[in-house]
């Protein structure tokens, strides 16, 4: 199926670029690469989101740190410099 899109003047250029210089065979190259990497990104998202989710969840069922304790765990965490 095909797609038309209107991406503007600045886009446009960055893809005509990348076409001219040869990093890219053809604008449609240009634009599924964006697709897979927008694919990409929001694949890590719905992971972080899940693991925000999970962190929550198990923080909920353990109990959450102060901020005392959080802060004198990354303390001595990152008190040696090695981290």
């Amino acid at each position: 199926m095909a797609i038309s899109a209107e991406l503007g003047e600045n886009l446009e250029k960055v893809v005509n670029d990348l076409v001219e210089n040869g990093r890219y065979n053809s604008k449609s190259e240009v634009l599924r690469e964006g697709v897979r990497l927008v694919q990409e990104r929001e694949a890590r998202l719905r992971d972080l989101d899940t693991s925000i989710m999970l962190a929550i969840a198990e923080a909920d069922a353990n109990g959450w740190l102060s901020e005392e304790e959080v802060f004198a765990e990354l303390e001595a965490r990152y008190a040696d410099g090695s981290d």
